[in-house]
């Protein structure tokens, strides 16, 4: 079943198959040819991969996402961060670092950060006298805090398929590492924008302008501290939260900003419940997929040779880093939660690794894989909402990419950049 599971799951891939699709086609082949299992079985374990209470928060936040983007808030989080430094050499670049950490704080997406404000401040730039396709880079760059900074999908799903970690434990310990990634890409645009010589054009705002444009920001940036202060305090739990956060953006929209009316909703609805059921679909086929992976006892297996190996943590995270970095180039973050962690998570926990440490490993280095060719979903968002060709954005990528590893090196190497605040919340 295992051969005929990969083979079949690979060779789907190859030919273009979508994701969804091939670990589905995948679980069928295994289960057809290799088993004497019902076909019904294949239903059973996608329905079981959705029948969870926690994976109710994921249609909510992005329906959120949507509300916020197409309501002016978006716009208005988009003035807010700019007014700080968009008048420094590269500001509009470092707006589009800020712009992106702050809506990373609602959304809990890459690729809606990258859709929404981040096509947006591509245009600006482009404005502004930036090169498209290192606009393109930065904001696709920027866009992976989106799952780092709670809330947090991939996080949600992660402590569905880890006993040992709990959603508010893993929301903590992804501030620091997402505010360290952020930090590290305006320090890359610094970098890049001294010397190639982007200048800003925009002037400084004047003081009394700064304070209208927060003012209004206000209420937009509540929602943040809405969704992390109400969790934190046990107000209510992240799928309540998620709830909350879209009757917030639809009061926002509606009555405070007055941008979102009732004949947009449909069309709202409609794009959310997209981008939900491409989401669901994926995680039912990955739940399939991982049970066949579990019932060969192929998890058992690898466990047995790595500890046999006798490898130090420090050895198996770095080994950790390079299966995963490859698992990314060729799979969505998402399914390699539901597949990897059931496999690589006991191994981490008998060497001693700290379970929400190891989580922010595994989620980090998933998430890279949204920039790398050839499934790199986030340079196909953003190609095709600003109109960009990929080979384009992929030349302006290594800096880029290099501090990222770097970054990843940081939170491999330093458990407490991950750990300190749940440690210190009691989780």
């Amino acid at each position: 079943m295992a051969l005929i599971l990969f083979a079949s799951f690979f060779a789907l891939l190859i030919i273009g198959m979508p994701v969804a699709f091939s670990l589905a086609l995948a679980v069928w082949a295994a289960i057809s040819l290799g088993s004497t299992y019902p076909q019904i079985v294949i239903v059973k374990e996608m329905f079981s991969g959705l029948d969870s209470f926690p994976l109710m928060a994921v249609p909510f936040f992005i329906l959120a996402a949507e509300l916020m983007s197409s309501g002016a808030m978006t716009q208005i989080l988009l003035r807010f961060a700019s007014q700080f430094v968009g008048h420094f050499r590269g500001g509009l670049g470092y707006a589009n670092v800020v712009s992106s950490t702050m809506f990373a704080g609602i959304s809990g997406s890459a690729l809606a950060d990258a859709a929404g404000p981040g096509a947006m401040m591509i245009r600006m730039m482009e404005k502004d006298g930036y090169d498209k396709s290192y606009a393109s880079a930065l904001t696709a760059s920027a866009s992976v805090v989106g799952p780092i900074i709670p809330p947090s999908i991939i996080m949600i799903l992660y402590a569905m398929q880890d006993e040992n970690v709990s959603v508010i434990a893993l929301f903590m310990a992804g501030i620091i590492p997402g505010i360290l990634i952020s930090l590290s890409m305006a320090a890359t645009n610094w970098y890049v924008c001294r010397r190639r010589g982007f200048r800003s054009s925009s002037p400084r705002p004047s003081l009394r302008e700064m304070m209208r444009t927060s003012f209004q920001a206000l209420p937009a940036i509540f929602l943040i501290v809405l969704i992390i202060g109400g969790i934190r305090s046990g107000l209510f739990t992240p799928t309540e939260a998620s709830v909350v956060a879209v009757f917030y953006a639809l009061l926002c929209g509606m009555f405070i900003y007055r941008s979102l009316r009732l004949r947009d909703l449909p069309d709202i609805l409609f794009r959310s419940a997209l981008v939900t059921v491409a989401i669901l679909l994926i995680l039912a086929a990955a739940r399939a997929f991982a049970w066949i992976i579990i019932i060969e006892g192929i998890p058992q297996a690898i466990a047995s040779t790595i500890v046999a190996w006798e490898l130090s943590p420090v050895l198996f995270l770095l080994a950790v880093n390079v299966l995963l970095l490859a698992f990314g180039l060729f799979m969505d973050p998402l399914p390699g939660v539901m597949i990897l962690v059931p496999i690589l998570g006991p191994i981490a926990y008998s060497l001693g690794i700290d379970p929400i440490h190891f989580a922010i490993v595994v989620i980090v280095n998933l998430t890279l894989g949204l920039l790398t060719p050839p499934v790199g979903a986030l340079l196909f968002v953003v190609s095709s909402a600003v109109k960009i060709r990929v080979s384009e954005m992929i030349r302006e990528m290594p800096p880029f990419l290099a501090v990222h590893l770097l970054v990843l090196l940081a939170l491999t190497f330093i458990p407490a950049l991950s750990t300190w605040l749940p440690h210190l919340s009691g989780y």
